[in-house]
């Protein structure tokens, strides 16, 4: 059998792994949307790589839009295969999808208005909200720990994997030839201290790894506590300077663990007084969602549940539902607290407040986890003095923070954990996705250090045969 890399392949963004059996039976591993990468991001996504109509199966980690994101473009061009995936999974990548479908078809209006002006072509969306509504009729869903039939010869599992509710990482069983080999994707391997989720499950002996790599040269500050984190700025910020704290944030895991966070300070009576919204209609149906799924939590959070029945809600917390409400905030003054999506800014209502306020030094753009270098969130952290936000330059006066420890990716300790249930001796190849390339060359030797004798780094739509 052969494996080929159709996306984060030395990048973070665009998960895409096939696998073509000796049969000529393809199945695919996520089929995550390129994000953050200026102008190539369109590029990328129109090209798969490889031909939707020859894949038979497609297996999906989680419902972050990098993995999943391009599904209705997927089944728009022909694949009309199974798509396994788990209960909590298959409920958020379904609201997921229709929201990046619904922000697509509103920026490509903003766009072609301009292209227009200037006689240029109009540019269709990657796909519409009818698109992503027909993909969701091939999903079938699966449980943790149980193993079940993809195809003939071939069996997958899921474990847990501690990213986001609903997240796995994917195990299959290949038999060809009357012979067995074992194949683990990581999917994304989220923290063994996490806030809210249980801790990445073990599990078994692999032949070959596939492993995302976020973080692998960094490790998350453990010292300072998130709510102290977020006090510190919302102080600064909202007190001190009187200003609007922005925080671009994922609807999905990011948002629910900042408003657990502010839950806490509040139950501790240190949340400031002031207003904080949640601009992003899908943050708010994802946090229902997750508000289901009390099972994935942890001991401690179960715990805070016993006498708070909803650990995402406090004083002052007001949620944004339509365009004209949104609108709104950017005609108040004063101090507020304003989280919306996406987290790399670089879409949705986040930008929109970005644009109308990063010109004034009374405000702060606080961006809560990783964000690729050329996105709107990357070029704000490298310290930018001018950027481009739809097609107008601004000067950047607003102050510019981060929280890196906010992250739902393991750092390079999380992830060593998770593979300290293997042999090394009996992983014939691992290789490392879903990370930059010099992080990906500092983890690698990292891993050789510890016994793993054959780590890959492949390039984009690199091809390589499973013994």
């Amino acid at each position: 059998m052969k494996i080929a890399f159709h996306g984060a392949a030395r990048t973070v963004t665009g998960s895409k792994h096939l696998l073509t059996l000796k049969s000529g039976k393809k199945i695919l591993l996520d089929c995550g949307m390129f994000q953050g990468l200026g102008k190539e991001t369109d590029v990328l996504n129109r090209s798969f790589g490889f031909d939707p109509r020859e894949v038979d199966m497609m297996i999906l980690s989680h419902a972050h839009i990098d993995h999943s994101g391009l599904i209705p473009r997927l089944v728009k061009e022909g694949f009309a295969g199974k798509i396994f995936c788990t209960h909590g999974t298959r409920e958020l990548v379904t609201v997921l999808l229709e929201d990046s479908a619904e922000i697509q078809e509103d920026d490509i209006k903003y766009i072609n208005k301009r292209r227009a002006a200037s006689g240029q072509p109009y540019l269709r969306p990657l796909y519409t909200v009818e698109d992503a509504q027909n993909a969701t009729k091939y999903f079938e869903e699966a449980d943790y720990g149980q193993w079940f039939d993809v195809m003939e010869g071939v069996q997958a599992m899921f474990t847990d994997a501690g990213h986001i509710i609903g997240s796995t990482c994917v195990h299959l069983k290949v038999v060809e030839d009357k012979k067995e080999t074992r194949i683990t994707f990581s999917g994304d391997i989220g923290r063994y201290r996490d806030a809210i989720l249980k801790s990445p499950e073990t599990f078994p002996q692999a032949d070959y790894i596939i492993m995302e790599s976020t973080y692998g040269n960094s490790l998350h500050d453990t010292h300072v506590t998130t709510p102290d984190m977020l006090l510190r700025w919302i102080e600064k910020a909202c007190l001190q300077k009187k200003g609007k704290l922005i925080m671009p944030a994922f609807s999905v895991g990011r948002t629910q663990e900042i408003l657990y966070s502010l839950n806490q300070l509040e139950i501790e009576n240190r949340l400031p007084e002031l207003d904080y919204y949640v601009d992003s209609p899908l943050s708010i149906e994802a946090t229902e969602i997750i508000k289901k799924y009390p099972n994935y939590f942890n001991k401690t959070i179960q715990r805070i549940m016993q006498n708070d029945n909803d650990p995402f809600s406090f004083k002052g917390l007001r949620y944004v539902k339509t365009v004209e409400q949104s609108k709104l905030l950017n005609f108040q003054n004063g101090p507020m607290v304003i989280i919306s999506a996406s987290g790399m800014a670089d879409a949705g209502r986040v930008k929109h407040h970005i644009s109308n306020n990063i010109e004034n030094s009374h405000n702060t753009i606080l961006l809560t986890g990783y964000c690729e270098p050329r996105s709107l969130g990357g070029r704000l952290l490298s310290g930018d003095k001018d950027v481009s936000i739809f097609g107008v330059m601004h000067e950047v006066h607003a102050e510019v923070g981060s929280i890196r420890s906010m992250s739902a990716h393991g750092d390079y300790e999380d992830m060593s954990q998770w593979l300290a249930c293997q042999d090394p001796r009996q992983v014939k190849k691992l290789f490392l996705v879903h990370g930059e390339y010099d992080v990906q060359q500092d983890f690698a030797k990292r891993l050789i250090k510890k016994g793993f004798t054959d780590v890959d780094i492949p390039a984009p739509h690199f091809e390589v045969g499973l013994a």
